[in-house]
């Protein structure tokens, strides 16, 4: 085996969109991964994508502390270490409710999926990073555009793509002693279902609807693989990659 395919990474929300592009670009290079999500069947069409690459699909929660251990525990037994995790799961919510009409059960679930799901899966990820020889591995968070500057009605999914910066910069500080690399890639309108309402009108600062530019996902998939096989001696500590002409420089 060379180095790249004895690599193993986690892909969290692999059943769709930039979880399934970053997942099947890491495949055709030639890691092996463990696809995890709520759905066993997206994941299994994940897998699909790229017959023949070495695969583990995990039905896992990542808010639920239970599955997220399992997950990491399921990786290490089948593939023997950890040596990416790209901490992607994460939800938009309730789109378009004013801050004042949001219930609470509705900004938990935002927080618990998009925060306290990241920092359950870095935990793991960190734990089985620290001990494992050769020693260390790389973490990548998805952020958002949303973690620089908001959209209107996304108070729940700025908040937490804000918070997950803050996790991003703490884990990076604490893992230079063993070798973990923790970075944070923030997108801007790739084209996945998430976004696909972007392209028929999106909510602007000024309270007009206006269609937006999206990109390819694949593209996002591509920066993501390029900060994976780095080596731990060097780290994108944050990048931003968008469709270049979406209302972000001087959204508002």
């Amino acid at each position: 085996m060379t180095d790249r395919q004895s690599k193993i990474a986690v892909v969290t929300g692999a059943g769709s969109g930039v979880g399934r592009a970053v997942a099947v670009e890491l495949l055709h290079a030639g890691w092996s991964v463990a696809l995890a999500g709520r759905r066993p069947e997206t994941l299994e069409e994940t897998a699909a994508l790229a017959p023949g690459a070495a695969t583990l699909a995990v039905r896992a929660d990542v808010a639920r502390p239970d599955d997220v251990a399992a997950l990491f525990a399921a990786t290490v037994e089948r593939f023997g270490r950890v040596d990416l995790l790209f901490n992607n799961a994460g939800t938009f919510g309730p789109g378009g409710v004013p801050v004042e009409d949001l219930s609470y059960e509705a900004w938990r679930h935002v927080v618990d999926t998009n925060l306290n799901g990241a920092f359950l899966c870095a935990q793991a990820a960190y734990r089985r990073m620290k001990q494992q020889a050769p020693q260390g591995g790389r973490i990548i968070n998805n952020g958002s555009i949303s973690a620089h500057t908001p959209r209107p009605h996304s108070a729940p999914y700025t908040a937490t793509k804000h918070a997950l910066t803050g996790l991003t910069k703490a884990l990076s500080l604490d893992g230079r002693p063993y070798r973990i690399a923790v970075g944070q890639i923030d997108i801007g309108n790739a084209a996945t279902d998430m976004t696909a309402r972007m392209e028929s009108g999106a909510l602007q600062a000024n309270g007009e609807v206006v269609p937006e530019p999206v990109m390819d996902v694949a593209d996002v998939a591509r920066t993501v693989r390029h900060m994976a096989e780095l080596p731990l001696e060097a780290n994108v500590q944050f990048a931003t990659v968008l469709a270049t002409t979406m209302p972000y420089v001087g959204r508002g």
